[in-house]
This record gives C-alpha cells, structure tokens and sequence, in this order.
C-alpha cells in the first residue's frame, strides 16, 4: 500500500484524500459518542423515574464505572483532552497513543449519560485526533503532515457535532495554534466538510438548537452588549480561576477511590439542589432560548416562589455559578469529558440573567432574553478559550443565522481582552506553558518549544580532576583533546567548574610548574548552568545574557556535556526550516 501512494499520488494529493478520510471518521466517533451517550440515558429513564434522589446517586454511580473499568481494563489514567493532544503535538512529534482512541468512547459516554456536568466535545476531539495520529503514523507521513491531520481531526470533532464547519476550523487554528495557509486549509475544508456530512448522514440535518431569530440587533441595545461583554469576561476569569483551585484542592488527596468518594458525594448535592446542572446541559439551553425558564431550572426548594421573576434569575445565577464547580468536580473525581459544552451552558445562563435584570428593573428598557443567551454563550467560549472567532462562528452557525454578528463581535472582543489581559493563558494552556511545553502562533516560542535539549548536548569533551596537577592535565586531557576547553568535576562526579586553553596558556610550556600548580588552582566558574529538563527558551536566554559560547549541562548536579551556542544555533535554524516548510 505505501510503495503504492508513493508511486502514484503525491503528497498534496495524499493530504487531501487522507483529510476526508480523517472527516468521515472524525464524524462517525462524534456520532457513536452522542448515540452511546443517549442510550445509556434513555436506559436510565426508562428503569428509573429520574428524580432528586435519582440525581445524587446516579453522577457517583458512573463516575464508579469509570474508575473501575480504568483501573481494572483500561490500566491508564483519564486525561484531559485538548491539554493532552497540545503536549503531543509539542514534544510527542504529534504521536498519540492508539488507547486514546477507544478509550473516550467508554469513558465520557459512562460519566455524561450517568450525569456527570461535563460535556463530549472534548473526548470526541481526542479521539479523534488520536485515530488521526495512528493513522498517519501507518502511512509514514512526517510530523508536519502529521500535525496537520491531528487539526484536521480535531476541526471535524467540533463540525461533526455542533454541525459548524467554520467554526471548527477556527478553533484548529485559534486552539491548536496550526497556521492558517492555503496548504493548510484546503485538508481543513475538506475534513470538516465530510464530518458534517457524515453527521447529516446518521443525524439528519438540523442545527444543534432549532432556533430562529426573531428579534433582530438594534442599536439601542449596544450599551447592554457591552455590559454583557465585561459580565462575560469577569464569569470566565471566575472559571478558570475556580477551575484550577478545585483540581488543586483534589490533588492534596493521594488515592483516586478517595477523591471519587469526595467528589461523586459533592457533585450529588449540587445536582440535588440544582438539577440542570444534570448532564451536558443542552436542554437546559434550549429551553432558554424557547422562553420555557420553568423547564430550564426544574424542580427546586423555591417551586412556591417561582412566578416571581427575581426568584428565576436568582436560580439562574447560581447555575451560572456552579456550573463551573459541578464541572470541575466531575473531572477531579475521574470523570471523562470537556469543558467547552460546560462553558456554553454557564454562558447561557449568565447572558439570560443580565437580560432578565435588564428588562426588571422597571427602566423601560426591553432586550431579547433569546439574543442575550446565544451572546452570552460565545461570550464564555470567548473569555474561557481566548478564542473568539471561534465563539462568533460557532453561535452563529449553530443558531442558523448571522444577525447577531454585530453584538457577537463586541461582547466577544471585549470579553476576550478583560480575561487575557487577567490571564496570559487558559485552562487548556496554563501547565503546559509553565512546563515550557506549549506551542503557539509565535514562531520563535514554537521553534524552542519543539527543540529537545538532547539534540544538542555534546559529550565528547575530557573532564579532568581537581586533584590534577598541571603537567598531569596536561598529558592525559589537552594533549588527547580537539577541544579547547575541559570541565572539571570531582570523583563525585560533581561539576566543579571549567579550564579554558586561553587561561593556561603563558604557563602551559612552563615544565618548572607542572608539579607545583594544580587544576584547582586554575579552575573558573562557569557563566551559567543549564539545568537538564529546562525549556529551550530559557537556556537560550542563557546564551544570550552571558554572552557565553559554550555552557555547561547538569543533571541533578552532576555533569552530563556541553551545549555549545553555534550547535544549538544550528539546530534551531533547521528545526524553523522544518517547522515552517
């Protein structure tokens, strides 16, 4: 089969067949994900009157089968999707494992249809972009090629299921940092287009919310847009900011049983509370935007207060508040899903309560609630991701029209801008940038961010004792030596520091001090040190304060080579040749 591509279609060719092949399988996992996932809850229903108590127990339930079919068949821990296919395509060559492939689509379907507060997207972008990674490492493509289809798998995932084709596009480009050129974007085109194919085929061809605007923009209603916007942007830097306390607050408990007890208990008492917070949230969304508020925030305590409308946008204030709890719990226990249908339900929320607070005030002034809850959800997307184009395409296409656009572009741009200028970098993105392990649309950071110190550390340099006397160093290191420089490290095999030829050179002919001086005696401190496992940038940084040509390489403090500067100027501009070929 390979001597049969190579000798009869090109590699653009090739791209481009492989691409729709990526779409329709992409689209097939979104579908057996969002098929499974309904069976599961259909079975549920159908054996159970889903109540309060059926809402505490059954979110602990799945997160249980989850745990054990990890632990017991699975054998791998759960990862989280989008952080995982980063790190691959940074520092894996965008190899995945063929696990990654299967293993979301037993997972996220057990944990969501048992109500788990999560959504599928994220485990349909995984498993999708790891078929796409075993598939092109079957047909021995490279690792740019194989980049390429890893976004293209990931664009299908997202067109597949919200049936937005340009919106998955975006989000590759926006998310996954894959530059946007015409090689690029024809394989991206084309795998997205054949995902939402694929989805029609098996799904029909409605939108995600069968929904019509009604109430077109007005420019009256700018002022609000704008409230709505800093709204958003404050509610994102909230989840993110919660998020990461919540999984800090987790990981202080060692054993996995113990935080699925912790969680699956916390999680059955928002649900009891708060049942919309039950699930993915999609019919909580549709019914917002049908106006239905009684349906979207179910039975509570507060059912005898009900008619009174501040009692509604309180309840759904504290969706939009615990939503991002119950989300991140469900993670912390050992769910399976993502963040980014969550991120659309807290969203909604909040843009129908600003609408609602609006129009009750009593100020003569009246808003769309159906208008504010579609904006507020690209908000969220927006602030949350950092990727705004993403979030206007998205809502647009999903609502089946474009008349938004105008409010879209402002309460996401200005949503974006107050969560970036809070937070340099996202829940996808935090860790993996302070590991130095993230790349990004900046060409010298992606550069580094490839590069593998291994390259380039040389090891064929002498190291000399302490103990040494000159005319000893002399006989066993210079003279054996092409180098001009020696480190030296003690019987330990501590580094010590280094000799350099210019330092001995009046005294190195003089045999009356070959026994009287010793290398310690001669020995400087290096520059600087460059710490084994520290990211390409920073020991580039080094380079350049230094002003240094040759720096020495620890691990664990003990010696292990050196990186010269013309090597590791060498490597980087062969890996930007590559990278940008």
């Amino acid at each position: 089969m390979l001597i049969w591509r190579y000798k009869l279609i090109s590699n653009r060719h090739f791209i481009y067949v492989f691409s729709v092949l990526v779409g329709l399988f992409s689209g097939l996992i979104a579908v057996t994900l969002k098929n499974v996932t309904f069976w599961i809850q259909k079975i549920l229903e159908k054996g159970i009157i889903l109540s309060h108590i059926s809402h505490f127990i059954l979110p602990f339930v799945g997160l249980l089968l989850v745990y054990l079919i990890v632990r017991f068949v699975l054998k791998e821990p759960v990862k989280h999707a989008i952080p995982s296919i980063l790190y691959s395509l940074s520092k894996k060559a965008g190899l995945m494992s063929a696990r990654r492939i299967y293993m979301p689509l037993i997972t996220a379907p057990l944990t969501v249809g048992f109500g788990g507060s999560v959504g599928l997207l994220g485990s349909a972008v995984a498993s999708s972009s790891a078929m796409s990674s075993n598939l092109s490492r079957l047909f021995r493509v490279d690792v740019k090629t194989r980049t390429l289809l890893i976004g293209c798998a990931s664009a299908a995932a997202i067109s597949s299921i919200f049936k937005s084709p340009i919106a998955g596009i975006i989000f590759a480009i926006e998310v996954l940092s894959l530059d946007l050129t015409f090689a690029s974007l024809i394989p991206l085109l084309l795998a997205s287009v054949s995902s939402v194919i694929t989805s029609y085929f098996f799904l029909g061809d409605h939108v995600l919310f069968d929904f019509t605007i009604s109430e077109k923009y007005q420019i009256k209603d700018t002022l609000f847009f704008v409230l709505l916007g800093v709204g958003t942007g404050i509610a994102s830097i909230y989840f993110t900011k919660m998020y990461f306390a919540i999984v800090k607050l987790f990981s202080k408990v060692s054993r996995a049983f113990y935080r699925l007890i912790i969680g699956g208990l916390a999680i059955g008492v928002m649900l009891y509370f708060i049942p919309p917070l039950y699930g993915e949230g999609f019919g909580f969304i549709r019914n917002l935007l049908e106006g239905n508020d009684l349906m979207a925030v179910g039975r509570t305590p507060f059912d005898a207060f009900i008619q009174n409308p501040w009692v509604i946008i309180g309840l759904l204030f504290g969706i939009t508040v615990f939503k991002a709890i119950a989300m991140t719990t469900t993670f912390a226990a050992g769910g399976s899903g993502g963040i980014f249908i969550p991120t659309l339900v807290m969203g909604s929320a909040l843009g129908n309560v600003i609408a609602k607070i609006i129009n009750n005030l009593g100020l003569g002034f009246e808003v769309s609630e159906a208008n504010f809850t579609l904006v507020g959800m690209a908000g969220l997307i927006a602030g949350v991701l950092h990727a705004p184009l993403t979030a206007i395409f998205l809502i647009a296409e999903i609502s089946g029209g474009y008349e938004l656009f105008i409010p879209l572009m402002l309460s996401c741009a200005i949503s974006f801008l107050i969560t970036k200028n809070a937070l340099d970098h996202t829940i996808y993105t935090k860790e993996l940038a302070e590991r130095g392990e993230l790349l990004t649309h900046d060409k010298d950071q992606a550069v580094l961010t490839l590069m593998n110190l291994d390259d380039v550390i040389e090891t064929n340099f002498i190291a000399i004792s302490p103990d040494l006397t000159l005319g000893e160093m002399l006989h066993n290191a210079v003279s054996k030596s092409s180098r001009n420089l020696f480190p030296v490290v003690n019987a330990k095999g501590d580094f010590e520091g280094v000799i350099l030829l210019d330092h001995i050179r009046e005294i190195m002919f003089d045999a009356s001090l070959y026994e009287t001086i010793m290398v310690n005696d001669l020995t400087h401190d290096a520059p600087a040190h460059i710490h084994y496992g520290e990211d390409m940038k920073l020991v580039m940084k080094k380079f350049q304060d230094t002003g240094a040509w040759n720096l020495p390489v620890l691990r664990e403090g003990k010696y292990a080579g050196f990186v010269s500067k013309s090597k590791l100027l060498t490597a980087y501009r062969r890996k930007l040749i590559k990278f940008a070929g």
